[in-house]
């Protein structure tokens, strides 16, 4: 199906390409990474597709290198394993990464790492100098074939979190003969980057305290991003108000409408730059059921504007009846939604998704936000791809930029402890939500939407992020392209601020969204279980929020007391203090 790019469209896409050619991604290193790269076998450092590699940690004393290994995996999975029983431990990882002192490496030690060679491994061997001087580990180093090497003039804390940066391309490295680029992002906390984080810190700390204090929330997590390199990372209260488990920085949670950029927007970019899916095709195109609908000739340009005419929000399980919704799971109610509430199969399909075809449509063209728009964009998808959405954007995007967590029904891949609650549901599922999504409907399409039902931490949302203000790069591999990224997240109505399915800092900012300070290039979106990412082309920004305000039940609180904005006000206020 042919179609024309309406006129205005076209010159606002080549205007926001020129203006957004200098907004590329400025990795800043204020960092002395004393590291060098002595050896780069296949040139793997730093280390690319995350989703090719399965990695090994091999130290020969415990403990002595945690800091190197909690470094690692910050970036990705990995096995832990000392020299007990080495070649069993790693038969089944294609990476072996060792950190050893000169003397810690002893010939027997370092044999079995040549075996790993000749077993097709890739080994990267890390030495760290006890003596402070780099000649012993040069020798030791240069005496083994087949790996890749660094060397450091230390093994305190601060080396071996720049050797683990180092491999990931966290850090660059600058020293000696070989040398790299930062690929990744940066975890030093703020370091050298000319900003006062102390004074910053204390004032987040007082604002996530009130809004604890006050029940707006719980726990939250708070991150930042800036030039690549994190400069805030923290987090506050707990899971329950009954704190008997502290928040954690990795901890997982229910994103809520975050889904909608985070998991349907980047498949329908990588479809859309492909040339599957186009902006001006019809929904009637692409979905056979829809061509007898009152939706047939709506393009999907207007469903990723929320500008289709759609119902706002279509409250399904207010319909279910007796015999759909049960406590325990048997042949024909397998669909589980919660602990103890199982719905009955194929009910998405049955009922849900006729009910939303057959809907009411008003006039395409003004802004009216809409659950709908993301379910017609996951079944396009779906319909183009012949592959489930959540396993398509893990193969081509969370897996290899190392989004660990990132992903829909958790309980299945997690243990329950690590996922913060929600709701407390009475109206519907009668049970606390820990690792089922708090959207209704969403749970009743067994977990995965494309409006909600993903889940992630925190870091992952900031690599995806990052990935937007690289605009399509990440880890040295590219897997969107710049024009992609350029016309998705930047304005794209003449009738709201909004981009292709990304939210957009208000013109208006006497309503201070999502910041005071927000600037036109600002884009991103919030969730309804108290959660935000927003990226700042202009600054260099990365900022999350993560959050249950709807723990136990539903509060305003969040909003009224304007939480989420007033730390990203201070943020911002610590950066043009720094200028």
């Amino acid at each position: 199906m042919k179609t024309t790019t309406p006129l205005f469209l076209l010159f606002t896409v080549v205007g926001i390409f020129v203006s957004t050619l200098h907004l590329s991604a400025q990795y800043k290193q204020t960092i002395v990474n004393k590291t060098i790269l002595v050896q780069n076998k296949g040139n793997i450092i730093p280390l690319q597709r995350l989703d090719k590699l399965k990695i090994a940690v091999v130290t020969p004393v415990k403990g002595k290198y945690n800091t190197f290994t909690e470094q690692l995996q910050k970036y990705a999975e990995v096995g832990v394993f000392d020299f007990n029983m080495y070649e069993e431990n790693t038969k089944y990882f294609n990476m072996i990464i060792v950190a050893a002192t000169e003397r810690e490496l002893r010939s027997d030690l370092a044999a079995l790492l040549q075996q790993s060679v000749v077993n097709r491994k890739h080994v990267i061997l890390c030495l760290f100098s006890e003596s402070g001087s780099l000649e012993s580990p040069w020798a030791a180093a240069n005496s083994q074939s087949g790996f890749t090497k660094l060397v450091s003039p230390s093994f305190d804390a601060i080396s071996q979190r720049n050797a683990a940066l180092s491999i990931f391309g966290g850090l660059a490295l600058t020293e000696g003969k070989l040398k790299t680029e930062q690929t990744r992002i940066q975890y030093t906390a703020g370091e050298s980057s000319g900003l006062n984080i102390s004074k910053m810190t204390t004032r987040i700390d007082a604002i996530a305290k009130e809004a604890i204090s006050k029940h707006a929330a719980p726990g939250l997590v708070v991150m930042a991003l800036k030039s690549g390199q994190v400069i805030f990372e923290k987090a506050y209260g707990s899971h329950t108000y009954e704190s008997k488990q502290v928040t954690a920085v990795d901890d997982i949670f229910d994103l809520a409408s975050i889904s909608k950029i985070a998991g349907t927007t980047p498949v329908i970019m990588t479809l859309q730059e492909q040339g599957i899916i186009h902006l001006d095709s019809t929904i009637g195109h692409y979905l056979g059921q829809a061509k007898t609908t009152n939706k047939a000739d709506i393009t999907t340009r207007s469903v990723l504007l929320h500008e289709a005419g759609f119902t706002p929000f279509i409250p399904f399980y207010r319909n279910l009846k007796p015999g759909d919704l049960q406590s325990h799971e048997d042949a024909e109610h397998q669909v589980k939604v919660a602990d103890n509430a199982f719905l009955k199969n194929n009910y998405y399909q049955n009922v849900m998704w006729p009910e939303m075809l057959n809907s009411a449509v008003k006039p395409t063209g003004n802004y009216v936000y809409s659950d709908i728009s993301m379910y017609v964009m996951k079944e396009i998808a779906e319909h183009e791809t012949s592959t489930p959405m959540e396993e398509f954007v893990q193969d081509f995007l969370y897996k290899p930029i190392g989004m660990k967590t990132a992903g829909y029904t958790p309980r299945t891949r997690f243990d329950r402890s690590r996922i913060v609650p929600t709701q407390h549901d009475t109206a519907f599922r009668k049970v606390l939500l820990q690792g089922y999504v708090h959207d209704e409907g969403a749970a009743m399409a067994g977990g995965v939407a494309g409006h909600a039902g993903l889940f992630a931490t925190a870091n992952d949302l900031a690599i995806y992020g990052q990935l937007l203000l690289n605009r399509g790069e990440y880890g040295g591999v590219r897997y969107f392209k710049p024009e992609t990224v350029d016309l998705f997240t930047s304005n794209q109505s003449q009738s709201s601020r909004r981009g292709l399915g990304f939210d957009r800092a208000d013109p208006d900012l006497k309503k201070e969204y999502p910041s005071k300070f927000a600037n036109s290039s600002v884009y991103g979106h919030t969730g309804y279980t108290g959660t935000c990412i927003w990226i700042d082309p202009k600054h260099q920004l990365v900022y999350i929020f993560l959050s249950n305000r709807v723990h136990p039940q539903v509060t305003g609180k969040l909003y009224e007391l304007n939480i989420r904005s007033r730390i990203q006000d201070v943020i911002y206020e610590t950066i043009n203090e720094a200028k």
